[in-house]
């Protein structure tokens, strides 16, 4: 291969986005290891992720199981994903107003794309349902145990929020609302007309091509159970 067609000579020359998912990795990768070149090593970690969009959740042990990445280099990759994350999450800047579900499912998707967990959000919401503060609650599966409306609504009294919205994520992509979905929003619409924090939506965030309704969330202030 000649000099100025390597992946770092064509980013110098074209900019990043002349290169392919693979050259990215390339680069991040470095040096591969006795039997497996940088290229290799990229190409096998895509193959195994099955895409970017999957690796998105991916943590370190994860990068770990690709032949080829050590430790210190699992740990790069997996904080690269994070940075991705956070950038992207971070593109709709705090202030947003949030007064219909496709716009709270617009706000959670990216930070959710990849995720192979449950995780619970509360979004803290002035009286004009503009966006004080998005906190990641719990992790696991949404139970009264793990969405409990006492950090729910610690977050809101935290933050002076007279109304929240509490999510959480489907990794199946079907946001089809469970028994156990169903028990913890009555519950947390309960605590909130307590602690006077108005409780405006429980939304469900999944993906459209897997959601029955080809909305991609679900959401019981829309569906008229709060």
């Amino acid at each position: 291969m000649l000099a100025e067609d390597r992946p770092r000579e064509r980013l110098v020359r074209l900019g990043p986005r002349a290169l392919l998912d693979s050259e990215l990795f390339e680069l991040l990768i470095g040096v591969g290891t006795r039997g497996a070149s940088a290229q290799q090593v990229s190409r096998s970690l895509l193959m195994e992720a099955g895409g970017l969009t999957l690796m998105a959740g991916w943590e370190v042990v994860d990068f770990k199981r690709v032949r080829g990445l050590g430790p210190a280099k699992a740990a790069e990759l997996a904080a690269a994903m994070e940075l991705a994350r956070r950038l992207r999450e971070r593109t709709q800047d705090p202030g947003d107003k949030l007064d219909t579900p496709a716009k709270v499912w617009s706000r959670l998707e990216p930070i959710t794309a990849g995720l192979s967990v449950e995780k619970c959000w509360v979004l803290c919401l002035n009286r004009r349902n503009r966006l004080i503060a998005l906190q990641e609650i719990s992790s696991g599966t949404a139970t009264s145990s793990l969405l409990h409306p006492r950090e729910v609504f610690r977050q809101a009294l935290r933050y002076g929020a007279p109304a929240a919205i509490v999510a959480h994520n489907h990794p199946s992509g079907d946001p089809s609302p469970s028994s156990a979905d169903r028990a913890v929003t009555r519950q947390l619409a309960e605590a909130g007309r307590i602690l006077g924090v108005e409780l405006l939506d429980h939304v469900i965030v999944g993906r459209p091509e897997s959601d029955p309704t080809g909305k991609g969330w679900f959401s019981f202030g829309e569906a008229g159970l709060l």
